[in-house]
């Protein structure tokens, strides 16, 4: 029979797994509620990550006439789109770092700091067609 110390271990693991779990399904409940509450408003909402250095950040990205939204419980943050210099779909992030084959890269760079979130493909291809790719000074072709 397994002694009291072996129970308690296997107890915390299986507490923290179930703590993980119910993080991530509840975040994805509260993004879900940004989506909603932008919808309204917006031109498009969707799901993205938000790639920070490493790091890849669940978020609702909605676009209006002139702002570009991303947001989650713990970030609201928005771009004026006559700030941002240039809009890039690609494959690849700046950092070359990988990403799953089913995402696309949207690239947002103003006043010379890129900001990069990852989409799935067919979102990718909505967001293209209503916030087409353009550079400073012209426009851009995706790659």
């Amino acid at each position: 029979m397994p002694d009291l110390a072996t129970l308690t271990v296997v107890g915390v693991v299986v507490l923290a797994v179930l703590i993980v779990v119910f993080t991530k399904v509840r975040q994805k409940d509260l993004i879900g509620a940004f989506m909603e509450k932008r919808r309204a408003s917006a031109k498009l909402v969707s799901r993205a990550d938000y790639v920070e250095g490493a790091e890849k950040i669940p978020v609702a990205i909605a676009l209006t006439n002139d702002t570009f939204y991303y947001e989650n419980p713990d970030l609201e943050a928005s771009f004026d789109l006559n700030r941002v210099d240039e809009i890039e779909y690609s494959d690849e992030l700046v950092t070359g770092a990988n990403h799953n084959e089913s995402t696309r890269v949207l690239r947002l760079r103003s006043h010379g700091a890129a900001f990069e979130f990852l989409l799935d493909r067919a979102e990718a291809q909505k967001w293209q067609s209503m916030l087409p790719p353009r550079r400073f000074g012209g426009v851009a072709h995706a790659s």
